[in-house]
């Protein structure tokens, strides 16, 4: 199967609605802490660059059609590059850089840059961005993405620091396009223990969680 476009992919993570996002020091733990996930329910995925051994698990991970492979922590054209050599399909940024961006359109993928303001979050926007990564979490919560989006309501914002199974329902509702969890997801010391069944119920848990 071809590789699907940038269009394709921001439509599958629209439609997925939850993203499993891994950041790891455990090189040994990556593997198998996604393929926790991936049992669990999740069919969007995303290895951050500064987990050991991420491009060789990028790799690895999108030689499977069922899935759609992100990068994150994508902070400069050669990381891009990288990345996109490997296989993923979107690139995820905590910052809105316009190099990244623009690197990432002329290979052909989606690109999420991070932005903490309306004004960057437009910013990134109008740099190319088919989406915007919400990072870090505002004090305000869900509240605050409703306020940003009602002048504003072009945006695709994609929420991720602050998410949990508490609240990833209500994020959406004040008009989130999808969420990525992290950490409640992927908690460090079931990580560093190689508690991975734990991972995969929370997993069900969370893709409960947002309907998904």
């Amino acid at each position: 199967m071809s590789a699907p476009g940038a269009a394709e992919v921001v439509e599958r993570i629209g439609r997925a609605r939850a993203s499993a996002i891994l950041r790891t020091p455990h090189a040994e733990a990556a593997a198998p802490a996604m393929e926790a996930a991936i049992r669990g329910g999740f069919r969007v995925v995303e290895l951050t660059l500064n987990t050991p051994g991420a491009l060789d698990r990028i790799a690895e991970l999108a030689r499977r059609d069922e899935l759609l492979v992100g990068a994150g922590t994508v902070l400069t054209p050669a990381d891009a590059r990288e990345a996109v050599r490997a296989g993923a399909r979107f690139l995820v940024s905590p910052v809105v850089d316009e190099e990244v961006i623009e690197t990432a359109l002329a290979l052909g993928v989606a690109v999420v840059p991070g932005a903490a303001t309306p004004t960057e979050l437009l910013r990134a926007r109008r740099a190319g961005a088919p989406l915007q990564k919400l990072f870090p979490a505002p004090g305000g919560g869900p509240a605050w993405l409703a306020a940003t989006l009602a002048p504003l309501p072009f945006l695709r914002v994609v929420p991720t620091s602050g998410v949990d199974r508490s609240n990833a329902a209500a994020w959406l509702a004040a008009g989130a396009f999808a969420v990525g969890f992290v950490r409640p997801l992927f908690e460090p010391e079931d990580l560093e223990a190689g508690r991975f069944d734990r991972i995969e119920e929370r997993a069900r848990q969370l893709l409960a969680a947002v309907g998904a």
